[in-house]
């Protein structure tokens, strides 16, 4: 095998895109009807995408990468659920560089559902957020 040799040539106009100048626009998911219905871009598109995140099985899909999803909970006694949940919310969230922090979390128990309430800090501002687990 033949390395290369000599000095590398480094241009002056190279341009360092930062991901969060990226743009965000994707199609908007309408789940009750199962479509796309229109274009979203910034806060709109973030929430989505956390919805999405948050209601992807982790690990279960071959088509997302180990980082995507949120491990389910499924079967979980209600303690270790109170105690872990905050966490792996902020796991599943954190992976996206648009949010900065995860703030006021609160959890509503019902039967075999957790409704989780926290407000998202973002590039775009923050705004609240409610997400169903099943547990």
């Amino acid at each position: 095998m033949v390395l290369p040799t000599g000095d590398f040539i480094v241009t002056e106009d190279v341009e360092v895109i930062d991901p969060l100048t990226l743009p965000t626009k994707t199609y908007r998911l309408d789940f009750e009807k199962g479509r796309c219905a229109g274009m979203i871009d910034d806060i709109e598109a973030l929430k989505q995408w956390i919805f999405k995140a948050l209601s992807t099985i982790r690990f279960k899909h071959i088509i997302y990468s180990d980082e995507y999803g949120f491990e389910e909970m499924i079967g979980k006694e209600k303690i270790y659920v109170k105690a872990e949940l905050p966490r792996r919310i902020k796991e599943t969230l954190f992976v996206n560089e648009r949010i900065t922090a995860i703030e006021d979390m609160t959890m509503v128990f019902e039967g075999d559902q957790c409704t989780s309430e926290f407000t998202c800090i973002s590039v775009y501002g923050k705004f609240p957020m409610e997400v169903d687990i099943n547990v």
